[in-house]
């Protein structure tokens, strides 16, 4: 250490500190001196600083002796005893605010204080930050156990600050953490790190991850924003804007958000009018205050693109640098600010994830509920599984104390204070947070299920309340009424043998996409277009490509409404349906992803805002307009336009050219033509950046007269639901004629056989969508013996075929020696 004449010196700039001197400074401030060192270069900004070094704190206890009287007055402590735990807690922090209060340390921080002014200028706001290290582990994780504070200036308060950091090594949360975790309260120091604030109050901040954090994902950047500081995401106070961007195809040149969703974003935390001369918390709540988001604001994003894109960038950097020091893949937890000033972005934390980069991929769980039940609220899911239990509303401490294991945690929001309780939780829900918010970081450590941001679940719950809480259907999760059966199916992945046959799934929904493409599969061979359509667009397209035409002022005020963001109606449609479609071909990149254009039928589709205005009535909509008698037809040209303008954006803009068409319900080969010939004027040709066209094989006639289907398309898919209501005449929306429908009849096999071969013959990928395979183990054999190319499942039902499959396969094998030699 340098040292002011003999006093040792205790100060360590940013410039100074890299990620291996955390038993000097601790994890966070070591990070922040590799950042600041060792990034910049690569345009990652970081705020300059400096650390107090965790030796300040070690040799201010020794030469006052409060080593030794924090030591008798935690003999004996049990934790579970929480007056007493509060008590002792509150004596130990008082020992260690006096033990620092020395006029070296006071000097030394003053001087550096007096360098950051040059750099930044007079009274320059800074936030004092609390890292902890602990001897002889210096990979222990601390995060969010000590206190930290914001927009300190001047100082004689910012020394008060940093001795409040220093005694909050022993707040009752962290006392209780180091308990749990095995931790020797008497080998773990604090370090403070003091750092220029980023004037984010003017402008947005926020946390990010490389990878998913739900599914532990690792080809996304995961981003989320509020405006203010941040300190309302990390604490779960708002419902954070979110973002995503697709590393590889961003590492490949492409600059496109993969998918955004707005968040309320209910307040912002800004700079208090007049910073307070008192110290301590008060001082914290002095310095900073929230302030209610104005509508305007709500209703835009915080950032924009190009601060997302920016931001995403950084976060590769930051990921790609940890994983080449660490020697292995590192994903990385990153808090970054948008200074309002200079509008520039700077990352102002990183740390290694700790919870979803750990998941293997040798055991997948999957949750699911047996029955559907009354949802009595909604918001965002955390982590996938599914439990049961009474509410316990916490209002109160009286509440905590209260709460038994293996109740429903239900509050406003949670604290730090809490995890103790947390733990023994079956389930958590909050009204405020996104899925970065405390209570959903801890959630995800204990594998809770967790929904944040019910916005008002508070004002309805009561305790003694029989719930269940369901976080395995997608991003949205719901508190059901009353105790829904549900099972856990388990995936051993490590000893899945893959037959030769491509296994793929059907898939719908993007919520489920990342969690889905880590399981054993070879793509998607069935990607739905309408769930997107009918889940998180909801209007008719053309009502949006003709709003005019939409003849209730009511339901025009509605769609106005939901698309007042967008320059016109129709890019609401492109936008939503691009990014439902690419995040689903991100998922499962660089395995194929078939997608079927819209096959709803006109019954369907007028169930659609505005939809009763642009359809007609039919007697049998099975059978009528859908599929590719729409595409071309005046009747919905322009709304074809509009999933034409989607899907080449998902290829062209987003840079996913896995992903490839398909055009369903398509009668006769001169209306495969017309239709390919007007995706063509769209921008969508054959064949240009390696785009193929497929077909669904699911009429007769696609039979038939695949050589002459096959003149036009790269590959089939059947579809073995139509194809046996069309081959067995049975209306399969009919329960009356229900036992007539099949898909073992010898017809249909024949079907089949005929589809198979057909499309062989002109050397045409050949695969099958429908559930037929799953349902019936001997239509898979079936399959395989006749060489088909791929079969499609629904994701449940993807080991189960696997291994029918890899038999069917196995026994074939075994015969084709005997059927040699004969």
């Amino acid at each position: 250490m340098t040292a002011i004449g003999s006093v040792p010196g205790y100060i360590r700039w940013f410039k100074d500190l890299r990620i291996e001197d955390v038993p000097l400074v601790g994890g966070k401030t070591a990070s922040l001196g590799e950042l600041y060192s060792a990034l910049a270069p690569q345009g990652v900004r970081v705020p300059n600083g400096f650390a107090l070094t965790a030796a300040a704190y070690r040799d201010a206890l020794r030469a006052t002796g409060a080593d030794e009287s924090l030591r008798a007055l935690l003999e004996g402590l049990d934790k579970r005893r929480i007056a007493d735990l509060a008590k002792r807690a509150a004596k130990a922090r008082a020992i260690i605010y006096e033990a620092t209060d020395r006029a070296d340390l006071r000097k030394q921080v003053s001087e550096a204080y007096r360098q950051l002014e040059q750099e930044y200028g007079r009274a320059a706001a800074v936030a004092v930050r609390s890292s902890a290290t602990a001897e002889d582990l210096p990979n222990a994780s601390f995060a969010g156990q000590h206190d930290s504070f914001l927009n300190i200036r001047g100082p004689r308060d910012l020394f008060e600050t940093c001795r409040r950091c220093f005694a909050s090594l022993f707040t009752d949360r962290a006392i209780s953490y180091r308990i749990d975790n095995g931790f020797d309260h008497f080998k773990v120091a604090l370090s403070v790190a003091v750092m220029k604030m980023v004037r984010s109050d003017l402008a947005a901040s926020g946390v990010m991850f490389t990878l998913d954090t739900e599914s532990g994902f690792r080809d996304v950047t995961f981003i989320t924003g509020a405006y203010g500081l941040g300190e309302n995401v990390v604490q779960g106070a708002v419902d954070p804007d979110e973002f995503y961007v697709h590393k590889p195809t961003f590492n490949a040149g492409f600059r496109a958000v993969l998918s955004r969703r707005l968040g309320a974003k209910e307040k912002r935390m800004v700079y208090a009018k007049t910073a307070s001369k008192k110290t301590g918390a008060k001082a914290h709540g002095a310095t900073t205050r929230n302030v209610i988001t104005l509508p305007p604001e709500r209703n835009a994003f915080c950032i924009t693109d190009a601060d997302v894109l920016e931001l995403a960038q950084a976060a590769i950097v930051v990921e790609n640098h940890y994983s080449q020091k660490a020697g292995r893949p590192t994903p990385m937890d990153i808090e970054w600010a948008k200074d309002g000033s200079d509008g520039a972005l700077y990352i102002i934390q990183a740390r290694p994830e700790t919870v979803a980069s750990r998941r293997t991929p040798e055991a997948l769980e999957t949750y699911s509920l047996k029955q559907p039940g009354k949802a009595i609220a909604t918001g965002r899911a955390v982590g996938e599984k599914i439990a049961a239990g009474k509410i316990r509303l916490i209002r109160s401490e009286r509440d905590l104390r209260a709460f038994r294991p293996g109740e429903v945690l239900v509050a406003t929001s949670t604290s730090p204070d809490w995890e103790p309780v947390m733990k023994t939780a079956a389930a958590i829900v909050t009204d405020h947070g996104g899925r970065t918010c405390h209570a959903a970081i801890i959630a995800r450590e204990l594998g809770v299920p967790a929904v944040v941001g019910t916005e008002s679940f508070t004002k309805t719950a009561r305790t003694g309340m029989t719930v269940t809480v369901c976080c395995a259907e997608g991003d949205v999760g719901h508190v059901y009424e009353g105790a829904l059966p549900f099972e856990v199916s388990k995936i051993a992945i490590d000893t899945l043998l893959k037959p030769r046959t491509e296994i793929m799934v059907n898939l719908g929904n993007p919520e489920v996409a990342f969690r889905t493409a880590m399981m054993p599969n070879a793509g998607v061979g069935l990607a739905r277009m309408e769930f997107i359509i009918s889940q998180h667009i909801g209007i008719h397209p053309m009502a949006l490509a003709a709003p005019e035409k939409v003849k209730s002022a009511k339901v025009r005020k509605a769609i106005q409404n939901l698309t007042a963001r967008y320059k016109a109606p129709a890019d609401f449609f492109v936008e939503r349906l691009a990014e439902g479609v690419g995040t689903i071909a991100a998922a499962f990149f660089p395995h194929p992803v078939i997608v079927r254009l819209s096959d709803f039928k006109t019954n369907e589709y007028a169930s659609l805002i505005a939809g009763d205005n642009f359809e007609p009535r039919e007697e049998n909509p099975m059978l009528g307009f859908r599929g590719a008698s729409r595409y071309a037809h005046p009747a919905y040209a322009a709304g074809f336009a509009l999933e034409c303008a989607a899907l080449r954006r998902v290829r062209d803009v987003m840079g996913l050219t896995n992903l490839k068409i398909m055009i369903p319900f398509c009668r006769r080969v001169e209306e495969a033509r017309k239709v390919i010939e007007t995706m063509a004027s769209h921008g969508l040709t054959r064949g240009d950046s390696g785009l193929e066209i497929f077909m669904m094989c699911e009429i007769p006639n696609n039979v038939i007269l695949i050589d002459q289907f096959a003149k036009l398309f790269d590959g089939f898919s059947i579809g073995s639901n139509d194809l046996t209501q069309l081959t067995l005449g049975v209306d399969r929306d009919s329960d009356i004629v229900a036992f007539d429908f099949d898909e073992r009849d010898p017809g249909m096999l024949k079907m089949l056989t005929l589809a198979v071969e057909g499309a062989k013959r002109n050397r045409r990928h050949v695969g099958i969508c429908g559930e037929a395979p799953a349902n019936y183990p001997d239509i898979a054999r079936f399959l395989t013996e006749l060489g088909i190319d791929s079969i499609s499942v629904n994701p449940a039902s993807v080991v189960r075929t696997m291994e029918i499959v890899r038999e069917a396969e196995r026994e074939l094998a075994a015969r084709a020696p005997k059927a040699l030699a004969s």
